[in-house]
């Protein structure tokens, strides 16, 4: 039997502004599993990244955790103070950001700022921190770690700073990891090799791996299940192969159909007409039926909540009830 490792129970993300209170992440509730990965798939604006910094509460002012749970190894950690907190980041969850000239330090050497991360949260010497800092380089394949410690940021390619940014989140040896959009800046080929990587680091390792993306090719690759995000809710959610072989809710189907590959090669590429709604201006309805094609008279006013279906998968969307 798997052992779960983080479970978030309907949680709520406000942003409290001068006109109004925000909610940018609506009752959501996922699970993952010791060593299992999971993919959070949707357009900018659904509130997956909002999602993922929740997790290790690094939410800015005015945002904050307004509801729910989100349960860590057994504990609340959503109710944790700020020392607290300090403890679970980098120490058991680790998070990898989308461009990793943000998360590395340009005028500091690889070296320097990978140490730095092992003395802040080990009791080791230097010496045993840097033996740590040579062995995570080599688990993410960089060539002649030695030279490399001693090298500035600039001095590597976009694919070679994303992996240094994967080796300083193992530094600790975490139990999950939060990527959010770990290859939107890097070619095709790069972000295979990386997809690659993480997953391998995640079967040899048993770490847990949420994986925060707009990509469905990419998401298919590596998660074992897939939640998909629309308007800061979760509007289906299952296994990684029944969603993308068979998805129930239109959001996810117009997703699927909006892929190069969907649309064959002299057809024109599908899209979802509209737009997201503003959190401004959210509809009282479902917060899709605006831009669904398979909308019921009920959507407008009434809001689905997931239902189980036969394949294991969760959906919600009043349309695939059999409602009239």
């Amino acid at each position: 039997m798997k052992e779960r490792l983080l479970d978030i129970k309907d949680l709520n993300v406000d942003f409290d502004l001068r006109e109004k209170k925000l909610r940018a992440v609506r009752g959501v509730s996922l699970s993952i599993d010791k060593g299992e990965r999971l993919g959070i798939v949707g357009e900018s604006g659904a509130g997956k990244s909002v999602l993922g910094f929740s997790i290790i509460n690094l939410i800015s002012k005015p945002g904050k955790i307004s509801g729910g749970e989100i349960i860590f190894n057994g504990d609340d950690i959503a109710k944790y103070s700020y020392e607290d907190m300090r403890k679970i980041r980098g120490n058991h969850i680790s998070m990898i950001f989308q461009d990793p000239m943000m998360t590395l330090n340009p005028v500091l050497t690889i070296g320097t700022q990978m140490k730095e991360t092992v003395l802040a949260h080990m009791d080791v010497s230097e010496q045993e921190a840097e033996a740590i800092c040579l062995d995570k380089l080599k688990k993410v394949y960089i060539p002649s770690p030695e030279k490399r410690l001693k090298q500035y940021p600039h001095e590597f390619s976009g694919g070679m700073r994303q992996r240094i940014v994967i080796a300083i989140s193992l530094l600790t040896n975490p139990q999950l990891i939060i990527a959010d959009e770990p290859t939107t800046a890097l070619d095709v080929t790069i972000q295979a090799e990386i997809m690659e990587l993480l997953l391998e680091l995640c079967e040899t390792d048993n770490m847990g791996l949420l994986l925060i993306t707009h990509d469905l090719a990419v998401v298919s690759e590596v998660t074992q299940r897939i939640a998909v995000l629309y308007a800061g809710k979760v509007v289906e959610i299952g296994p990684t192969s029944e969603i993308i072989s068979n998805p129930q809710h239109p959001y996810t189907q117009g997703l699927l159909q909006a892929l190069p590959q969907m649309a064959g090669n002299s057809n024109r590429l599908n899209q979802i007409p509209g737009m997201m709604p503003s959190l401004f201006a959210m509809p009282s309805g479902c917060p899709f039926e605006p831009r669904c094609l398979a909308k019921l008279e009920k959507c407008k006013h009434d809001i689905p909540t997931l239902r189980e279906l036969e394949n294991g998968a969760e959906v919600a969307c009043f349309a695939r009830e059999g409602d009239k």
